[in-house]
């Protein structure tokens, strides 16, 4: 199944909170987009992996994915190294994408920049025809490199090379969040047990804000804003969202 854009996260709710907006745009706008996981966020205090595998199904019809998938990789233990990124190679040249929205390089969490690196190398590894890999068909693989890889924003802020408007998205980008209810403040109920650095009303609060911060960069709303390391190029100053002064 070919895909339009492809967002891989390391952690099932990774690529919801950071970009789901953006997937949710680019669906309404007739395009397909599915999510890769790493890994089954099976460290996490809250929940566990049954529960997060739920939580993420909910999430993908929220958003209208064409496709989601788990590379089954170990949360917290994965590496940058030879193994697993066949393993993403394996899925970029399954999707095809032509965009790969990915972790940032750097974060609070070790796994998120560790996991934007290990992708970042992967897309380019995907278009050298002399690294083989087999697909879920026992068919070789065609080599496939995305036109462009962009890191999404998490917990550090960075100012961003790219800011795209979510605000006609927004409410049903925080109900995708909210499917992971046993990770965010997504009911009274979410007050029970153990709490951790994401789970209260504050987090959520804090992610509005983000978006209202990054929405007040271009004139909009609300807004998700992305990284790269390769110049963005476009046709026309038609493609851009230009603010009045």
């Amino acid at each position: 199944m070919k895909l339009f854009i492809l967002a891989i996260g390391v952690h099932p709710d990774d690529v919801e909170l950071s970009c789901s907006g953006t997937l949710i745009n680019e669906i309404k706008k007739g395009k397909t987009a599915g999510i890769v996981d790493l890994t089954a966020g099976e460290l996490g205090t809250r929940g566990t992996a049954e529960t997060r595998f739920a939580e993420a199904k909910l999430a993908a019809e929220i958003i209208g994915l064409s496709a989601r998938e788990n590379l089954g990789m170990r949360d917290g233990f994965f590496r940058n190294d030879e193994e697993h990124q066949l393993k993403v190679i394996k899925a970029i040249r399954k999707y095809q994408p032509e965009v790969v929205l990915a972790n940032v390089l750097d974060d609070r969490h070790p796994d998120h920049g560790r996991a934007g690196k290990l992708v970042a190398e992967s897309c380019f590894l995907a278009g050298l025809s002399k690294i083989e890999t087999i697909g879920d068909d026992g068919e070789p693989q065609k080599r496939w490199r995305p036109k462009q890889v962009f890191h999404y924003i998490q917990d550090r802020f960075y100012e961003p090379d790219l800011v795209i408007d979510i605000t006609d998205v927004f409410e049903q980008r925080m109900e995708a969040i909210k499917a992971y209810a046993t990770q965010f403040h997504a009911s009274p109920d979410s007050a029970k047990g153990v709490q951790t650095y994401i789970s209260t009303p504050d987090f959520l609060e804090a992610l509005i804000s983000r978006s209202r911060l990054l929405g007040k960069r271009i004139g909009v709303k609300y807004a998700e804003g992305f990284l790269t390391q390769k110049n963005i190029g476009i046709r026309s100053f038609d493609d851009l969202i230009l603010n009045e002064t």
